[in-house]
C-alpha cells in the first residue's frame, strides 16, 4: 500500500498548527520537545510536507491549549463562505518572514514604533 502524501488540508492544518504557536509564542524547539520530535519534524508538519496523524495531532492540541476543531476551522470544505480577514491570516503564516517580522513587532513599545511599522507597511503594499 502507497503512503499518501500531504494535500491542501495537511497544509491548512500545518498553518494553524503554526498559528497557534506563534500566537502563544512559543518556539518549535520546544513544541517538538514536548511531542518528542525534532523541531525539523514539527516544521515539516507546519508546512504541510508532513502529515500529522490524529493521535499526534490530539496532543498537539493538548499542548497548545486549543481543541482539536481548532486546526479545522477556516477549511473551504467545511465553511463555504470562509472569512477573508482569516484566509489573509493564514496566508501570511505561510511567507517563510511572517514569524520573524511577527517576533520583532511584538518585541517594540506599544504606541507610535507599532504605528510606524504598520504605515510603512501599508505604504510599500500600496506602492506595488
Amino acid at each position: 500500500m502507497q503512503k499518501k502524501s500531504p494535500g491542501p488540508i495537511d497544509r491548512h492544518i500545518g498553518n494553524r498548527v503554526r498559528l497557534r504557536r506563534m500566537s502563544i509564542g512559543m518556539s518549535q524547539e520546544r513544541l517538538g520537545e514536548a511531542l518528542g520530535l525534532t523541531f525539523q519534524q514539527v516544521q515539516k508538519y507546519e508546512k504541510g510536507t508532513n502529515r500529522i496523524g490524529a493521535g499526534r495531532l490530539l496532543a498537539v492540541a493538548k499542548i497548545l491549549g486549543v481543541g482539536i476543531e481548532f486546526f479545522f476551522e477556516g477549511l473551504p470544505e467545511l465553511e463555504p463562505s470562509g472569512d477573508p480577514g482569516e484566509r489573509i491570516m493564514n496566508a501570511f503564516m505561510l511567507v517563510p518572514e511572517s514569524e520573524r517580522l511577527v517576533r520583532s513587532f511584538m518585541r517594540l513599545p506599544d504606541g507610535e514604533a507599532r504605528r510606524k511599522v504598520v504605515d510603512l507597511v501599508d505604504w510599500l503594499a500600496s506602492s506595488r
